[in-house]
């Protein structure tokens, strides 16, 4: 089979891999698209919706080692681990304990914070492009406490985030409350983030992207990807369950399922689908005017186009595993608790996987040992926010220009290093 070596496939159609496509085709490459499912689908049509610029604290904080009996034992904490999946998660739940300590968590939330603050550099253009500028809106976040003890136990995570740029404003309850009138009176403090955007409907903002593409001249395939043939240093073709497909070069971005798929490209990586899920209330009432994360109980809550979206919950398991909807119906109860007028006479629930690594750095750059291949994959819960600057960033390490971020932090090789 004979490589072009101006041509690229892109595995997977969620945010990041269609935004890989839109910016390798901004460089003047021909670019194909491959996903067994349709644009917008798995982790991209879950996502709570905020473009977190402001999330640079990693999920292994200090003092989390402490907080991992109760999580294990504890039906209503947020991270949750199925016994059956369990043995093959524990080997990146100790990984994740070693990232926890403040030297790492300083860089991680440096390395984290450089993607963040070009953003809107590289989404904004995609977002006028492709007219979805209707599914943006600016109304802040607002982090909400209900306890004295859950606002000083976020201290560190609060000064780590003003260290790295974040405008943040402290709230009191009433305060928070001008500002969200629907929220509980048990809110007694809150955090202000005054610029974060978040998105209306995330799907649609992916299958606008997918479009843009499309006119573009840029090809779709409905294919499911389950290997490689691999020669002497490049990928030759992509193996799919309807045959082989050739390739010029190929960018690996099908989020959960990019751990397996990674290995024959030299990629022995510590990925895990770290499950979400969601309740929309549907034509909800009251309107919530700014989302809100709730701290205490893990929660996020936004206004979307077809109703207040909110989700929490973090679960371990193989990506394909049948969901334990009781989780969703969890975030149902937790957010009529804290907006107690929320009500719905309809209701949607959701799960999918979002790939995670125990460092909560995604991998970004050339593969190891295919020197075709690129990597693109692992942003936990930041896909929709980090998924157009991976895309920039990868176009531009094709192209072989500088990059508009220093790329070492997000190397494929960083474990085997460590």
């Amino acid at each position: 089979m004979k490589r072009k070596s101006n041509e690229f496939t892109v595995i997977g159609a969620g945010i990041v891999g269609v935004c890989c496509a839109l910016y390798l085709q901004k460089e003047g490459f021909r670019v194909s698209l491959i996903d067994k499912g349709e644009p917008g689908g798995a982790a991209s049509y879950g996502n709570l919706g905020n473009i977190g610029i402001a999330s640079c604290p990693p999920l292994a904080m200090p003092g989390i080692l402490k907080k991992v009996p109760g999580m294990l034992l504890d039906p209503g904490a947020p991270l949750k681990f199925r016994l059956k999946d369990f043995p093959s998660t524990l080997p990146w739940l100790l990984r994740l304990l070693a990232e926890s300590r403040t030297e790492r968590v300083e860089h991680i939330a440096r390395s984290r914070q450089s993607l963040l603050n070009c953003v809107h550099e590289a989404l904004d253009p995609l977002v006028s492009e492709s007219n979805a500028v209707y599914l943006m809106r600016k109304a802040g976040l607002l982090i909400t406490f209900e306890s004295e003890e859950a606002f000083e136990d976020a201290a560190y995570a609060l000064d780590l985030r003003r260290r790295n740029g974040i405008e943040i404003e402290v709230l009191d309850g009433d305060e928070t409350r001008q500002l969200e009138p629907a929220l509980s009176r048990n809110v007694i403090r809150s955090w202000y983030i005054p610029e974060l955007v978040h998105v209306r409907d995330p799907e649609a903002l992916v299958k606008r992207f997918a479009d843009l593409f499309a006119r573009r001249g840029g090809t779709i395939l409905r294919k499911e990807v389950n290997g490689f043939a691999v020669g002497s240093q490049v990928v030759e073709a992509i193996q799919t369950v309807d045959g082989a497909v050739a390739v010029g070069n190929v960018v690996l971005a099908a989020g959960a399922w990019s751990g397996k798929l990674a290995k024959p490209l030299g990629a022995s990586l510590p990925l895990a689908a770290e499950r979400g899920y969601h309740t929309v209330f549907l034509d909800a009432e009251p309107e919530i005017r700014v989302p809100v994360i709730s701290a205490d109980r893990k929660l996020a809550i936004t206004p979307m186009r077809d109703g207040i979206r909110a989700g929490g919950f973090s679960e371990f398991a193989h990506p394909d595993a049948p969901p334990e909807m009781g989780h969703a119906r969890a975030a149902r109860r937790h957010a009529e608790e804290l907006f107690p007028r929320l009500k719905s006479e309809k209701h949607a629930e959701w799960m999918g996987p979002r790939p995670s690594f125990p460092d909560s750095i995604p991998v970004i750059g050339r593969s190891p040992s295919c020197r075709n291949a690129w990597l693109a994959f692992g942003h936990d819960h930041l896909g929709l926010t980090m998924g157009a600057i991976t895309g920039k960033l990868i176009s531009e390490m094709a192209a072989g220009k500088p990059t508009s971020v220093d790329v070492a932090p997000f190397a494929p090789n960083r474990f085997s290093r460590r």
